[in-house]
């Protein structure tokens, strides 16, 4: 697997809780935020350190193979959160590797980060 995209962005929330939410995305029903297309899936939890870092399977049943790793750190507060995603990227279009980032981008650093009030 290559790297296929990253992006670094602060959580207003601490570690401890954003692994929680992370590792288990419906924990919270009152703050809903992994919000699938009919192209997604729920994604499993395949490896984790708490409150270092979880890794994801894949969210589109079309590149079962693809993963997703967060790293998770404390600062100001909050959570240094980094997600990385890694695909064979001799397997997929530029435009798919595209939309796959632009949507872990809106699962995590809009959707998941509003729920903390931001």
């Amino acid at each position: 697997m290559n790297e296929a995209g990253s992006h670094h962005r602060n959580q207003p929330a601490p570690p401890p809780v954003v692994f929680d939410d992370l590792c288990d995305p419906h924990r919270q029903p009152v703050r809903p935020w992994l919000d699938l297309r009919d192209d997604e899936i729920a994604p499993t939890v395949i490896d984790s350190e708490r409150p270092n870092y979880v890794v994801w399977s894949s969210l589109w049943p079309q590149c079962p193979d693809a993963s997703v790793r967060f790293d998770l750190a404390a600062d100001r507060g909050g959570t240094d959160l980094r997600w990385t995603l890694y695909v064979d990227t001799s397997l997929l279009d530029t435009t798919v590797i595209a939309h796959m980032r632009h949507r872990l981008n809106e699962l995590i650093n809009a959707n998941l980060r509003y729920t903390y009030g931001q």
